[in-house]
């Protein structure tokens, strides 16, 4: 009955708060439909109390008790109760016993959840009590405390110091600690050896710490992995296993290589040891999580375990250009091998940079870097020592080794030696690194930071474009927004400038001998970046207010200068906004790394392969017109979805439908210049559960194609939520400095050929070049087979200097913009009538102070009104109407007459703000949780031509039609 007469309201009402309310009615009712059950047995007349050991009452000093908040709630219900009970057997009237009743109910309701319903139930201290939903839920609740979380027997944590003499996959581990975590295999092996019968006894003889138990746990501990754990646990190689080697000392040792995938440091960071007990865990320990075989980052396929620092710094130092001149004609000694050229440099007639002549060891023979063509290679004795430590088939590296250079060895390496060689060969070189760091004893002083002498003039060239701009900008020829804009610009123009002449001051250290300090750090990638040195040497540059915005008044002064008072003022502004930051961002990027985890820990790889014929077509990524990321890089370790022939010999296929894409097929796909290729991609696999490894391709942290039961899904979590951690806790070392990037206004073609106009609205100017008049658009640039080699969006008022089919040359610049403003341009000629245009309802007509001309800007308005401008010819027909939206400036005065192509009117675009991923954390998140959004966006769901209907209830109607069909 219920059920008709809320269906029969629900068709009845059009109000949306009520059919809500209706809606939540009907769906308990049909629920109790189906269910069979009867709403009687929904109620409670027996409450369950729970143990008293889960809610202690414990007696404190004075003879006062401490109680757990549950037994406050049961006592309020009891009480409750037994006052209704007196209250019955009195005959009372029925408005105290009804309100009896609804405080029992209030009282119950608070034991199960408090505060859900109405007004929390508060104890002492205004403090709402903790009610059993409370006991359970959160991070503290039973489930992901004491259930999830639980604390663990044999482990122990400890601070960590740098164990450079340790081998990879060895850790230090403090004899003490030791003794405690592996001692129930000590009392085994005692018993066992005969020394004590008894546990207790055994116990006793370890407390006493005698010379047997000592050797025993020697013993004990040989081969036997041990975890080690570095919180906050972001990714899998948060958690490594290693052997332990016993240390006298308080302090956990670990190889100063793993510390990049623990994100550690040594300025008082800790870390937990965890046993793994029985055989099998030691076993799993070693196959899976010792540090050797972790050599790759799951998330990139980069090497993880790079040199960093120190290491880098030696390995740069040592291997750096040759010092002084080539003098032509003059010979520079020749050695046969590098135990010769040690020899000589041990004696003192060679020295780490000087020119040296050498035998080549990779003479007539195919390597990575070696030089197969010359007898003799020219080089230092640096870079000799540097290639010994290398297996031979990788060539003689003959370059600088900074950061990046050592991390593609490492992983030319690894592919080419295989795992065992590398991690040997990862030792050496952090010997090496450390011992060459040491002897070249590199260190900085304030002398080191060079300014160069040009700053000055980039100053004085900097604020006299001000002053043009100001005076453009008091001449009225340009808005507020545009100036606030162009001084931004400039100043970001001078501050780069500055600091390359910098880079290049430093590079050429004043025409001393040898490299700055300062320099070789950054350049090596050891410490610092260009970012940081600019401050020291160049200009601070542009600050950002906590909001975001960038203030036009740069620091123009750097740290070595030392900064004014104001200046030192508005760098504080920057710089605690980025600890504050830190400090609260970082709790955000746990929590989507928690929510990521909870999407994708069901997607596994559970078959070989789902048999899809489908996929996604990747192509390079541009940046502006960077390439930023190639074809290549994006289709290595994944497997194709289409048959590409080669070019020349038609028959030969460089890959095949469901072939595995590896590093030489896709060098010579890019060879051949493929723009694009379809792969298969999980996004498309069609297994029931999970994915297919087909579609997911490569396993990045091995370099080999997936195995069956890989958590893929948590992996990808990891790497997303990783970073993210990394990024909001780096916000800090930049020091609030902003910087902005301002896209070069201009198109520049990459190929010869003829270029097409896709879709654009055109109208021609008087210097002859076309004008953009319409959005998405683009123009390409295509081949004599009619092929396109590239294509570009064009923004809205672009000018475009060549005709639709016209011939461009490489390099050249065909399409220019104004960066500043967005135009709206008229494509007929007439005379001009504004319409909705009212002084102070849609437009504010105000004298610019500071020019003292007139302007016309757009507001935003509540009225019906839609400001336009209308052009017209002689007979006043109307030829052309453009609205205007709000924030733009008019340019036009009423009963002016215009050509085709005139300005109309100008939106200044948005100013770039200062990047910072953190601010995006809570957005991405809220993604998870897939809530309805507020003002949804209505997407077309057919093909068609759109249709203005008629108002319906003071809403517009869109009406969507497709012409062949007819269906709406």
């Amino acid at each position: 009955k219920l059920n008709k007469e809320l269906e029969k309201a629900m068709s009845a009402t059009k109000s949306k708060q009520i059919r809500k309310k209706l809606a939540k009615r009907l769906k308990l009712v049909q629920g109790f439909q189906n269910s069979h059950a009867r709403p009687e047995w929904m109620i409670l007349d027996v409450l369950p109390v729970i143990p008293p050991d889960l809610r202690p009452l414990v007696p404190l000093e004075g003879g006062r008790f401490a109680t757990s908040d549950l037994n406050d709630l049961y006592r309020r219900v009891i009480n409750r109760n037994n006052r209704l009970k007196n209250l019955l057997l009195l005959k009372t009237p029925d408005v105290i016993i009804r309100n009896e009743k609804r405080m029992l109910q209030e009282a119950v309701d608070a034991l199960f959840d408090n505060g859900r319903h109405g007004r929390a139930v508060t104890g002492a201290g205004n403090r709402p009590l903790k009610s059993l939903s409370d006991m359970l839920k959160g991070k503290g609740g039973r489930f992901r405390q004491n259930l999830l979380g639980k604390r663990v027997d044999y482990s122990g944590r400890s601070v960590i110091v740098i164990g450079p003499e340790l081998k990879l996959y060895q850790c230090g581990l403090p004899k003490k600690m030791a003794l405690v975590l592996f001692e129930p295999f000590i009392i085994r092996r005692l018993k066992d050896l005969g020394y004590v019968h008894t546990v207790r006894s055994a116990k006793k003889m370890i407390e006493r710490q005698t010379p047997e138990v000592w050797d025993i746990l020697d013993e004990v501990t040989k081969g036997h992995p041990v975890l080690l754990n570095r919180a906050p646990t972001l990714h899998r190689l948060s958690i490594q296993a290693f052997e332990p080697q016993l240390i006298e000392g308080e302090a956990i040792r670990i190889h100063p290589l793993v510390c990049t995938a623990y994100n550690a440091d040594f300025d008082g960071d800790q870390m937990a040891v965890h046993v793994p007990l029985s055989v099998e865990a030691q076993m799993e320990a070693r196959m899976l999580m010792l540090a050797p075989n972790n050599i790759f980052s799951p998330s990139s396929g980069k090497p993880i375990t790079t040199p960093s620092q120190d290491i880098t710094l030696g390995c740069y130092y040592l291997t750096q250009n040759p010092r002084g001149p080539s003098k032509d004609g003059q010979r520079f000694p020749l050695f046969v091998d590098a135990a010769e050229v040690e020899f000589a440099m041990a004696e003192g007639s060679v020295h780490t940079h000087d020119r040296v002549r050498i035998k080549n060891p990779d003479f007539g023979r195919k390597t990575i870097y070696g030089n197969a063509e010359a007898k003799i290679i020219e080089t230092t004795p640096g870079r000799v020592v540097f290639n010994e430590i290398w297996p031979n088939q990788l060539g003689f590296f003959n370059k600088a080794a900074g950061k990046k250079q050592l991390s593609d060895i490492i992983w030319r390496c690894y592919q080419i030696a295989g795992p065992a060689e590398t991690v040997a060969t990862l030792d050496k070189l952090k010997e090496l690194g450390f011992a060459e760091a040491t002897k070249a004893g590199i260190s900085i002083g304030i002398s080191d930071m060079i300014i160069p002498k040009e700053k000055q003039t980039e100053l004085e060239n900097a604020y006299k474009q001000i002053r043009q701009v100001e005076q453009q900008y008091r001449r009225g020829i340009i808005t507020d927004g545009e100036r606030y804009n162009k001084i931004i610009d400039i100043w970001t123009h001078a501050g780069d400038e500055i600091s390359n002449i910098m880079f290049r001051t430093l590079e050429h250290n004043e025409g001393r001998k040898e490299l700055n300090p300062v320099y070789l750090m950054v350049d090596s990638g050891a410490r610092g970046n260009r970012q940081q040195v600019r401050q020291l040497a160049g200009m601070r540059g542009l600050m950002a207010k906590p909001s975001g915005e960038i203030l036009e008044h740069p620091i123009t002064s750097n740290f070595r200068e030392g900064l004014s008072v104001l200046e030192y003022f508005i760098s504080t502004h920057g710089a605690r906004k980025g600890l504050a930051d830190t400090a609260l961002k970082t709790a955000d990027s746990g929590y989507l790394t928690r929510k990521l985890v909870d999407a994708a820990q069901d997607v596994i790889i559970n078959v070989e392969d789902c048999g899809t014929v489908n996929g996604i077509v990747v192509r390079s990524i541009y940046e502006g017109d960077e390439e930023v990321v190639d074809l290549g890089q994006r289709i290595i370790g994944r497997v194709s979805c289409e048959t590409i022939p080669d070019p020349v010999d038609k028959k030969k296929k460089i890959v095949k439908v469901n072939q595995y894409i590896d590093e030489k097929i896709a060098a010579e796909l890019q060879r051949i210049g493929v723009e694009s290729l379809k792969i298969r991609s999980v996004l498309t696999c069609e297994c029931g559960r999970g994915v297919c490894g087909m579609c997911y391709g490569r396993n990045l942290a091995t370099g080999q194609f997936v195995k069956m039961g890989e958590a893929v899904g948590i992996i990808a979590a990891q790497s997303i939520g990783e970073p993210g951690t990394q990024l909001t806790m780096r916000t800090f070392h930049i020091g609030g400095t902003a910087s902005q990037t301002f896209k070069q206004p201009i198109i520049k073609a990459k190929n010869d050929g003829t270029v097409r106009f896709n879709d654009l609205r055109t109208v021609q100017a008087l210097d002859g070049s076309w004008i953009v008049l319409n959005k998405n658009g683009s123009i390409s640039v295509h081949n004599a087979e009619e092929r396109e080699l590239e294509r570009y969006n064009v923004v809205i008022g672009s000018m475009i200097s060549k005709d639709n089919g016209a011939s461009v040359k490489k390099g050249e610049t065909f399409v220019q913009w104004d960066p500043y403003n967005v135009p709206i341009l008229t494509d007929k000629g007439g005379k001009i009538e504004f319409r909705d245009m009212i002084a102070g309802v849609t437009i504010k007509r105000d004298v610019d102070e500071a020019t003292g001309l007139m302007g016309t800007v757009i507001i935003e308005h509540k009225e019906d009104l839609h400001p336009q401008v209308v052009i017209v010819d002689d007979k006043k027909e109307v030829l052309a109407s453009y609205s205007i939206p709000a924030g733009a400036h008019v340019v036009v005065e009423e009963g002016h007459k215009v050509r085709a192509g005139a300005l109309l009117a100008k939106t200044p675009r948005k100013v770039a703000k200062t990047k910072d991923i953190t601010g995006g954390l809570p957005r991405v998140a809220e993604l998870f949780e897939a809530r309805r959004p507020k003002d949804a966006a209505e997407i077309a769901k057919i093909d068609g031509i759109v249709e203005m209907g008629g108002t319906v209830r003071g809403k517009r109607r869109l009406i969507l039609k497709d012409t062949q069909t007819g269906a709406e």
